[in-house]
């Protein structure tokens, strides 16, 4: 009787040790992660990051929209601006949501955004915002830009 004890006790410790690294891991979507301007706790410029944060992810949080934004000259990070999403093109319509560049270049938001239809801009520190010409699908803007068309920039 005193081993199917230690047994029974045995197991049960094995399945809490398997279960505790898994609800780690699939409670991340739970965090929020917004980045802020002249944060710095961003990292992996130029990657995708919905690569990682996201359902089942090892990134902290669950981004809704994500990327990483050059100077000018396509040399360094843009180490503050804003990106803004509108319901139509150009800046027009509504202004949706508005999130800020990390000072390494980063910008993301575990904030519920359905990006469907939203037009995004980004501005710099100069104030003069490039502007997005077709309507979002994805918030995962590094999986495009940089890879199949150029590297999102502002001034």
């Amino acid at each position: 009787m005193k081993i199917n004890s230690i047994l029974f006790a045995g197991f049960l410790a094995g399945v809490i040790l398997i279960s505790v690294p898994s609800c780690k891991k699939n409670g991340k979507c739970g965090e929020t992660n917004i980045s802020e301007a002249g944060g710095d706790d961003s990292h992996n410029f130029g990657q995708n990051c919905l690569n990682c944060h996201k359902s089942g992810g090892e990134g902290e949080g669950c981004f809704s929209v994500a990327g990483s934004t050059s100077n000018s000259a396509l040399t360094s990070p843009l180490s503050a601006g804003t990106v803004k999403l509108y319901t139509a093109a150009n800046g027009g319509g509504t202004l949706k949501y508005t999130i800020q560049i990390d000072s390494k270049g980063n910008f993301h938001t575990t904030e519920s955004i359905d990006v469907a239809g939203l037009y995004p801009s980004v501005t710099g520190s100069n104030g003069t915002p490039h502007y997005m010409s077709s309507s979002l699908s994805s918030g995962a803007c590094n999986s495009c830009h940089g890879v199949s068309t150029a590297k999102l920039w502002a001034n």
